[in-house]
């Protein structure tokens, strides 16, 4: 099975990666939070850093672009293949109703002929090879039908499917269904992505959907970094957080600044920590990073370590 860490925004950026990867391995592939290409042609200072040249990172990342234009787009897959990248992920699945309102992202399945027009202006002249994130459709799964009628017409590298459509965001039932209906009748490799929360609900996929061997991970990981790698033990924890603290304080160049980044961080990890509600809340509200640093210690030092829930995952992908 094949393993990618979901592009998650304002969670999984690049030094997130870099330290993930080095405590925790058995993720093959790290996907970037998208970025959206301007007229202008430039990235800001922080898709700069985001886009590193691919040759300085020790470890396979797919960037991700969030465009409804194609010119846009070419103009992406032109600037990743000169920084070393070998794919370029379009967002099909972003649910965010200022994403949708301006036909972006999931936006983007309303109508699937726009769409097809779309996926032939740029598989026709990408200089990568291109995946694709996506849900069901808008309102209801069936509209997947179609949807996937589009998709077959187009060499996608990988079809990466979150089996809900975009009026549930990240709650609700997933539909399993349709991720078999996709199994069935997809010309394109397949990677399933959705309320995974243990590597083994992701080693028994293969057993309800034969012949799938990829998977996307996101809060599941955020939850359990070291999933893949034999589970999250509080020694390899606590030096990861301390470090990644460390890595967004001289990034920021303010611990304040790292703090409040790394408190939606937190609010996947507290869960894991007996009796850690009180504490969880004092972190969340402290606004001082000497507070922040000694409650995080105390959780550490003094709450038994549960095991990752392995239940439904409302709000995963």
């Amino acid at each position: 099975m094949q393993y990618s860490f979901a592009p998650m925004e304002g969670l999984t950026d690049s030094v997130y990666r870099q330290l993930h990867h080095r405590y925790f391995p058995g993720v093959d592939r790290y996907y970037t939070p998208f970025f959206s290409p301007t007229i202008h042609r430039r990235l800001t200072a922080r898709e700069q850093r985001e886009l590193s040249a691919a040759d300085s990172v020790d470890f396979p990342v797919v960037p991700q672009v969030l465009t409804k234009h194609p010119e846009d787009f070419l103009w992406a897959a032109d600037l990743c293949r000169d920084l070393g990248y070998t794919e370029l992920n379009l967002n099909l699945g972003c649910p965010s109703g200022t994403v949708v309102s301006k036909g972006k992202g999931s936006g983007m399945l309303r109508d699937p002929e726009s769409l097809e027009r779309f996926l032939d202006a740029v598989f026709s002249a990408s200089s990568l090879p291109i995946s694709v994130k996506t849900r069901l459709g808008l309102e209801a799964p069936e509209e997947f039908v179609s949807i996937l009628e589009v998709f077959n017409r187009f060499p996608i590298r990988e079809l990466i499917i979150h089996p809900r459509v975009r009026k549930q965001f990240y709650s609700g039932a997933l539909h399993r269904d349709m991720f078999t209906y996709a199994m069935d009748h997809s010309r394109n490799p397949l990677c399933f992505n959705g309320e995974i929360r243990t590597l083994a609900q992701a080693e028994a996929l293969p057993s309800d959907f034969p012949g799938l061997n990829a998977v996307m991970i996101g809060r599941g990981l955020l939850a359990d970094p070291g999933m893949l790698s034999g589970g999250t033990d509080r020694q390899t924890l606590r030096a990861f957080m301390e470090d990644l603290l460390e890595a967004y304080t001289q990034a920021f160049g303010s611990a304040r600044n790292a703090m409040f980044r790394l408190k939606e961080n937190w609010s996947y990890l507290y869960p894991r920590f007996a009796g850690s509600e009180k504490l969880w809340k004092q972190l969340r509200k402290t606004t001082d990073p000497a507070q922040f640093r000694a409650i995080t210690r105390e959780i550490f030092e003094t709450l038994p370590m549960l095991p990752p829930q392995s239940g439904s995952e409302s709000g995963a992908r």
